[in-house]
């Protein structure tokens, strides 16, 4: 920290959904600044937020209740809608919204149910009624009867010190379908040898369910990304279970 991290003028931030909730409650001290976590999309705008008064959801990891002029709903596969705490995609209405993608009509039709618009992203709602970002529904890996959400491995997996960086993608199996199948980046310093598969595993069935634990680990010196420096996940994906010139499989290991 520095003597000079409060000598500013803001009074109040608004981040993006995605602000690390371990880190929030000390970032607004170090600052010593309001910060409040929102969700929208250029499509739409403003969705979700979280009010100036409710300093006691800071660190929570919410990203709010509906903004103004928003109407929200949490939907299954079939658009039913689910009840507190179930996960689902996030559906939203109201006016000020887009039309539609630009000469694209079958991609406007695919992502709207009446004026209902598709988020894509995925959702629950607690019994206050503000939501949680699970992660993107494209992201989910199908693992037999189970939906694994690839953002949550990745949280888990870049919470550790030695992990710089994680992307966790589907890779196909003959018997559940789909594995888990997590790309690591080390952090500086580290390597491959400093950061085993048998820690990042043993690391991982401490925070999450075993079925959620990365079947195959590939290390990587960095990752492919677009323009805006997003992890170009597809591309890694593509590459299937063995896309580098050695992947750990921990159910080899048994």
């Amino acid at each position: 920290e520095s003597p000079y991290d409060k000598n500013h003028r803001l009074r109040f931030l608004l981040v993006g959904g995605g602000f690390p909730a371990d880190i929030h409650k000390d970032f607004e001290r170090r600052f010593n600044v309001r910060t409040r976590e929102a969700f929208g999309m250029t499509e739409i705008g403003s969705c979700l937020m979280v009010g100036l008064e409710d300093d006691h959801m800071t660190g929570s990891g919410t990203v709010g209740r509906p903004a103004p002029f928003r109407e929200v709903k949490i939907v299954d596969d079939d658009g039913r809608q689910v009840g507190q705490g179930k996960i689902g995609e996030l559906w939203v209405k109201g006016p000020g919204m887009f039309k539609g993608y630009y000469k694209k009509p079958a991609e406007t039709a695919r992502v709207f149910d009446g004026q209902w618009f598709h988020t894509g992203d995925l959702f629950r709602m607690d019994e206050d009624g503000y939501y949680y970002i699970v992660g993107r529904k494209k992201d989910m890996i199908r693992r037999t009867s189970d939906n694994i959400s690839a953002t949550e491995v990745e949280n888990v997996l870049t919470s550790h010190p030695k992990i710089l960086s994680a992307a966790v993608v589907p890779v196909p199996d003959t018997e559940r379908g789909e594995e888990v199948k997590a790309y690591i980046v080390p952090a500086e310093d580290q390597t491959p040898q400093s950061i085993p598969p048998g820690e990042i595993i043993a690391y991982c069935r401490q925070r999450i369910a075993e079925f959620k634990i990365p079947r195959y680990i590939e290390y990587r010196k960095n990752f492919p990304t677009t323009p805006t420096g997003k992890i170009e996940k597809h591309a890694l994906a593509d590459g299937g279970v063995h896309s580098g010139t050695h992947c750990y499989d921990r159910e080899a290991e048994k």
